[in-house]
């Protein structure tokens, strides 16, 4: 079986929910905060891991053999549960536009860890290596641009976001 048909449920999480929920939502998350220094080229490389890991897998096989087949789809399912919890939790933010509800109550970046959860599952349902690596550029990375979103944050929402930053944890 094609490892891309793993990408459909993502697609329609990610794409088809979030604007079924709120039009706005899609824009909102293709939004990134202004980046700095050496955060530009980190995003060059957030991309092109994002990318790369999108055109891998259509060039994977999903490997039904063997216990990793089983860790990795219980691995896939909870990252599919999460990202749908937390695009649901990120389409419906507050009126100031802070999200505190759902997910939001226990990690500042449930989409992120949601997604994390989900290629891992990608990865042990296909066993490769290199969509490993791929994962985890795209995860360190992933990092330094969810500092530029908390800077971004506080500017923007000020004493609540950091007040919020003091209750909730980064990511779990």
């Amino acid at each position: 079986m094609n490892g891309f048909l793993l990408l459909i449920p993502f697609i329609l999480i990610r794409f088809g929910l979030l604007t079924i929920l709120n039009k706005e939502g899609l824009k909102r998350a293709a939004f990134f905060a202004p980046l700095i220094g050496k955060e530009k080229v980190v995003y060059l490389f957030y991309q092109i891991s994002n990318i790369l890991i999108f055109v891998y897998l259509f060039f994977l096989e999903i490997r039904t053999d063997q216990y990793w087949f089983y860790v990795g789809l219980v691995t896939y399912g909870l990252g599919v549960l999460l990202c749908f919890a937390s695009v649901s939790n990120f389409a419906k933010p507050a009126e100031n536009g802070i999200n505190l509800k759902g997910l939001y109550r226990i990690s500042r970046n449930p989409m992120y860890v949601a997604y994390f959860i989900y290629f891992l599952g990608c990865v042990l349902l296909t066993r490769s290596l290199l969509l490993l690596a791929i994962l985890i550029v795209f995860q360190i990375s992933a990092h330094w641009i969810i500092l530029s979103e908390e800077r971004w944050c506080i500017k923007k929402f000020g004493e609540e976001y950091k007040n919020y930053m003091d209750k909730v944890r980064r990511y779990i």
